[in-house]
C-alpha cells in the first residue's frame, strides 16, 4: 500500500534551530532515505520551500484566481513529504516513527488513493 508522509513545523519557530540542529536533521533525513531506499519502499520525497514562496489558486465563477501564499493561515505548515510503498500501515507507521524531526514537527501518514 502507498502513503505520503506529510511533514508539517512551524516556520517562525524554525529560526529558533541552531544551525548545528539542522545539520543533524538534514544528516537524519539522509541516512533515514537510505534505510527506506535498502528497504525497497521509498517512491520519492522532497523539502519544500518556505510558505511564503507559495501560490494558491481557486476557481471561482469558473475562472482560476491566484493568490500569494498558502491558502489558509495555520501554526504548522507543509515542509516536505515522502512518499513509501509499505506492506501496510504498520510498517509506514514505523518509518515515521523514525523520521528526524524537529522538536515541534508534525507527521501525518497518509493512504495514497488508487483508481483502476
Amino acid at each position: 500500500m502507498r502513503y505520503v508522509l506529510l511533514i508539517y513545523g512551524d516556520e517562525a519557530g524554525a529560526a529558533d534551530v541552531s544551525p548545528e540542529r539542522w545539520q543533524e536533521v538534514i544528516e537524519g533525513h539522509r541516512a533515514w532515505g537510505a534505510e527506506a531506499r535498502s528497504r525497497g519502499i521509498l517512491e520519492g520525497g522532497e523539502a519544500l520551500q518556505p510558505t511564503a514562496t507559495a501560490t494558491t489558486l481557486r476557481m471561482r465563477n469558473g475562472q482560476p484566481v491566484t493568490t500569494d501564499g498558502p491558502f489558509a493561515e495555520t501554526k504548522e505548515q507543509l515542509g516536505g513529504f515522502y512518499i513509501l510503498d509499505c506492506r501496510d500501515l504498520d510498517e509506514a507507521l514505523e518509518m515515521a516513527a523514525k523520521l528526524p524531526l524537529v522538536e515541534s514537527d508534525t507527521v501525518e501518514i497518509r493512504p495514497i488513493m488508487t483508481f483502476d
